[in-house]
């Protein structure tokens, strides 16, 4: 394994981590059992340690166990989770991603100043762990021993450690060494031996391969879990034995038993490392010459009385489970992103020389070649429809964010909220994930600040005094719908209207729709803050959530009751790459449509003068391209309406000429057509020429109201 590689790796699966620990510890307290959940939060901060240690990254380490050692003290009940210890916690995780940040950049220098930004964090850590250190003491002197082979009971009973390393070792990049020196991290290292039997002769040794073992004596207060977890990294590349101090005969006598060497000759390791006196080791051999085989360990623990069959089968049914789940881990695998994207562009290059072979076989008339190209075709669309299934991400990553974001603002502003998330499988393309999350960071700080009311308001309205946050997501007619709602008094319809006159914005006297009104406040520099705070009030936010929204083919609208609360509503394509496309033709123009919003054509049928049609008894709006466009050329004889439908509404597009599905590869507009209303993108036919996505949303804005002439196209 390449180093570089390898530490890409850590700060990839660090900042993981550290996302699954602010996770834990924003629901933690929430929890009726919170044990499995403070083992998680121990267990992320302990793996970031242990693989810092291994890369010699000493600043990372050096924070990271006084939060560990903290941790270790909530663990066992000693410290409490409450509201300043899991604020405490979430600030040293920020403070430990941001040494991660600066290793990564930096791994030989880290900024002294971002290592002063630590000192305040270390000093309220350690004044948990000082009447901590006390309490260890006492428990420890506290709890009853077992009784150790020879009946010693001296204070420094030790745990015994036999390490056998895998040959490939060195050729996945981890020092032996290395986590012997990070045992001491835990504790002491009292004594070692160096076992050389495995080595080869001199000319049949491979330089690369290692070939030691290792018997240690270690004093530690940590228990068995900690102590195995050190050697995480290399647990599948070496053979590992840990017998706990005050263990009975048994125990060693099956350790002798496995390891490979001559039995005799452990038994002088473990006198030299100091696990076991030269008088336990003769018990120890008298005892194994009249050994049976041991039973297995469940029943031994019964026998003695140490724990209850339920119990034992507690634990193995949570072994299966771990088991299971981290062979489903195993079935994963990590691909840069960059490779990705290289793969959909080639895809889409697939695509279009298809469309390519197709007008060709359909010239030549062979019906042989259309056969094939038909095949073809198929696979075609399973390699698209696989090659953006590996792109699909599901969006609870980026909902579970917003637990801190409420956390943190919800504490400054003095209001108790509640975050709930719904949708959180709901999957969608990881484009465009990764640029959504800014602007659903600003709607819910918009939803805190100005949605929830403050406590007192709350319960003059007779409302529960926790406020509620919601984030929704689902599928609808080919796009994602994210929803983000709040609990609070709603939107002032006439403040707004007010704001919007003030402003010029709005003419005085005009009648506008609910839904008019609330889009006001996606106007530039729009606000009806009374005051101006750290969150809101200075009129900017909302036009860029709008425009970065818009941006990614989307629509932003905005429900509001009064005094029962408001909701967002985001519309986005699922995709930005590849989509299932319905061509239609006005005059020589090609444009498409996504199929997921076509819903019927029909024949072109109206009175003349009018925008609309019967359909069915239902009146539908329709747009004539041609005008729209100002498209020159021959007319169709006939005539059709493709009705396509969004956000539950349908309208119409009336075409000349209905060319049928095909796959649409998304070629972004440049900057100079970036304004032109009614179009999202473009795609490139077989034929070579251009076509044109037309923008759903835009257009059906269009259909309802009259709108200025666009460019001509």
């Amino acid at each position: 394994m390449n180093m570089d590689q390898a530490l890409q790796t850590f700060y990839a699966e660090s900042r993981e981590l550290l996302e699954d620990m602010e996770a834990s510890l924003l629901r933690v307290r929430e929890e009726t059992e919170p044990a499995e959940t403070i083992n998680a939060i121990f267990r992320a901060a302990h793996t970031i340690k242990g693989s810092a240690g291994l890369f010699g990254l000493d600043d990372v380490v050096a924070f990271t166990h006084v939060v560990e050692s903290v941790l270790d003290e909530v663990r066992e009940g000693r410290l409490a989770v409450d509201e300043p210890m899991v604020a405490l916690l979430l600030a040293c995780g920020d403070h430990i991603g941001a040494l991660v940040d600066a290793v990564e950049s930096d791994a030989d220098q880290v900024d002294p100043a971002l290592l002063q930004r630590g000192e305040p964090l270390l000093a309220r850590l350690r004044a948990h762990l000082v009447p901590a250190s006390g309490a260890v003491v006492a428990a420890a002197a506290s709890e009853p021993s077992f009784e150790r082979i020879g009946g010693a009971t001296d204070d420094a009973d030790l745990w015994h450690i036999s390490l056998r390393f895998g040959r490939d070792v060195l050729r996945n990049g981890m020092d032996p060494l290395s986590f012997i020196r990070y045992l001491d991290t835990l504790g002491e290292v009292v004594g070692i031996v160096t076992l050389a039997d495995a080595l080869p002769p001199a000319a049949e040794m491979d330089p690369e391969s290692c070939y030691l073992g290792f018997e240690i004596a270690f004093k530690s207060q940590a228990d068995k879990a900690a102590i195995e977890a050190v050697f995480d990294f290399v647990l599948d590349d070496c053979t590992l034995r840990i017998v706990p101090p005050h263990s009975r005969i048994g125990d060693y006598i099956d350790l002798v038993r496995a390891l490979p060497e001559e039995s005799a000759r452990l038994g002088e390791m473990l006198v030299r490392c100091g696990t076991v006196t030269a008088h336990e080791l003769q018990a120890a051999l008298e005892v194994q010459a009249q050994a049976s085989p041991a039973p297995l360990i469940g029943a031994v623990l019964v026998e003695q009385g140490r724990v209850s069959p339920p119990v034992v089968e507690a634990a193995l049914e949570k072994q299966k489970k771990v088991k299971d789940a981290k062979s489903q881990e195993n079935q994963s695998i990590r691909v840069d992103a960059d490779k990705l994207d290289q793969l959909i562009n080639l895809v889409g290059e697939l695509i279009i020389a298809s469309a390519g072979a197709n007008l060709v076989a359909r010239r030549t008339l062979n019906s042989e070649l259309q056969e094939c190209h038909s095949v073809l075709s198929g696979l075609v669309e399973q390699v698209r429809d696989s090659a953006l299934q590996l792109r699909m991400v599901k969006i609870g990553a980026t909902f579970s964010r917003f637990q801190r974001v409420v956390h943190d603002v919800s504490r400054e502003l003095g209001k108790d909220i509640a975050l709930v998330v719904d949708g959180e499988d709901t999957e969608l393309d990881k484009t465009v994930v990764e640029k959504i999350g800014d602007p659903l960071t600003h709607l819910v700080r918009n939803a805190i600040d100005h949605g929830i009311d403050a406590p007192e308001l709350r319960a003059a309205r007779g409302k529960p005094a926790r406020g509620t946050v919601s984030l929704n997501a689902f599928h609808d007619s080919g796009s994602i719908v994210i929803e983000v709602s709040d609990d609070g008094g709603g939107l002032d319809r006439e403040k707004i209207l007010a704001k919007g006159i003030e402003r010029g914005l709005v003419e005085a006297g005009r009648a506008l729709t609910d839904a008019e009104i609330y889009a006001l406040i996606f106007e530039p520099g729009f606000s009806t803050a009374e005051k101006v705070t750290n969150l809101s009030g200075r009129g900017v936010g909302m036009d860029v959530v709008k425009r970065n929204i818009v941006a990614l083919r989307g629509s932003v609208a905005i429900a509001s009751v009064p005094g029962e609360g408001t909701t967002v509503t985001v519309r986005l394509p699922l995709t930005l790459a590849i989509i299932n496309g319905f061509q239609i033709g006005v005059g020589k123009a090609v444009f498409v449509v996504p199929l997921d919003m076509v819903d019927e054509c029909i024949e072109f049928t109206a009175e003349p003068g009018h925008d609309y049609t019967d359909l069915r008894g239902e009146v539908l709006p329709f747009i004539r391209l041609r005008e729209l466009f100002d498209i020159d050329g021959p007319v169709g004889v006939r005539p059709n309406i493709v009705v396509v439908k969004h956000a539950g509404q349908k309208f119409g597009l009336v075409v000349d000429t209905l060319l049928g599905e095909a796959q649409t590869v998304i070629k972004p507009l440049s900057k100079m057509f970036g304004q032109v209303r009614g179009i999202s993108g473009s795609s490139i036919l077989g034929c070579g020429d251009v076509a044109l996505i037309l923008d759903v949303p835009a257009l059906m804005q269009s259909a309802g109201a009259p709108t200025p002439a666009l460019p001509t196209v």
